[in-house]
């Protein structure tokens, strides 16, 4: 062996006698190979100082340890949204704790399923894809182990979602015990140009949950009343600005998120309203900054960074393909937050109109 050189795999299949690929199999699927043979090859390697490559060794596993978290919005959208930021934070802190890196994997030239199929990961989790997304199959085809997070179910995946249903409707509620009944919705545009607010999705779920409030107290919510847009500070303050200029004149706010609420304050603000006083704004997360901002905000809180965590552990068992891992659905809870930024209805409606 040249002493130029670190020890290479022909060194070592020269010194014990077999070929180059009965050593990678030793070091990289050992079932393959008889362990006196394998006992030997290893003890050769040793006294020739020689060591596997880690980024060879994972190729030839098809590992990679690192995880993709994929999104079918583009990332500088993404992470406008402070949701996000804290989800993948949970995500991070859970990969660390098992010596996985993250790949974030948003569409490539248009095209979410590519990126996937370029991607270098061991599994994907996958955050807001909805069933009617056009690429949902080929993403599928790829065979790359996968949990879904803030979607509807698909067959085989596993699954992390809070009830979103339920949190919507105890937001709605407490607006309504506070006297509102003329109440805006300001929802989050679907995530593609090609699908719709998916009934099971995350969107519709929280829709649905609005309205079992408001039907149970017999307050109507006309399709006009709901408008949306992205789930930012930017797209908050644009749909309220939108909905005031068609003629909406409402008393409350239901956001679902709290980016979009925190605009629409701002918004609500611009146009001569006070908040509370003559707009109550509710949210949903309960982000850091919503206890902050002024007024604090009354919100539906979730765990944003627990959901990032419980979804790497599906993932992993996924990946290590522990059984039963794909029946999982870890569903978890939310509770309202009240904070100053609702209050009772005004009683001069007309002041609100004028405003």
């Amino acid at each position: 062996m040249a002493s130029r050189d670190r020890p290479r795999i022909a060194d070592v299949a020269r010194a014990a006698g077999v070929s180059k690929t009965t050593v990678s199999f030793t070091f990289n699927s050992p079932g393959r190979v008889g362990q006196e043979t394998a006992a030997r090859i290893r003890q050769v390697a040793t006294e020739l100082g020689y060591k596997p490559h880690a980024v060879a060794r994972m190729l030839a596993r098809r590992e990679t340890h690192t995880i993709g978290v994929v999104t079918p919005q583009a990332l500088s959208t993404m992470f406008l949204n402070p949701f996000f930021s804290t989800f993948s934070a949970g995500v991070a802190r859970a990969a660390e704790e098992h010596g996985y890196g993250l790949h974030f994997i948003a569409p490539y030239e248009g095209s979410l399923a590519t990126a996937v199929e370029r991607a270098g990961v061991d599994g994907v989790v996958a955050i807001g894809l909805s069933g009617d997304h056009p690429e949902v199959e080929r993403i599928g085809a790829t065979g790359l182990p996968t949990v879904l997070v803030d979607s509807a179910a698909f067959p085989g995946q596993g699954l992390v979602d809070i009830d979103d249903e339920e949190g919507a409707r105890e937001a709605a509620e407490h607006v309504v015990h506070l006297g509102h009944k003329r109440i805006l919705v300001i929802g989050v545009e679907p995530p593609h140009p090609a699908t719709r607010m998916d009934p099971d999705g995350v969107m519709g779920r929280r829709l649905r949950g609005y309205r079992r409030a408001l039907d149970e107290y017999d307050i109507d919510l006309p399709e006009s009343w709901i408008v949306v847009g992205p789930a930012t500070l930017t797209g908050g303050r644009d749909a309220f600005d939108q909905a005031w200029a068609d003629g909406c004149r409402p008393t409350a706010v239901l956001a679902m998120s709290d980016a979009m609420a925190i605009g629409a304050v701002s918004a609500a603000r611009g146009l001569g309203l006070g908040v509370p006083e003559h707009l109550s704004v509710v949210g949903f997360d309960d982000i850091e900054v919503a206890a902050f901002v002024d007024p604090p905000l009354t919100t539906v809180h979730q765990p944003m960074g627990e959901k990032g965590a419980q979804a790497v552990t599906l993932l992993l068992a996924a990946i290590e393909r522990i059984d039963g891992w794909s029946l999982q659905h870890r569903r978890l809870s939310t509770s309202l937050v009240v904070r100053a930024s609702s209050a009772p209805a005004p009683r001069d409606r007309e002041e609100v109109a004028a405003g």
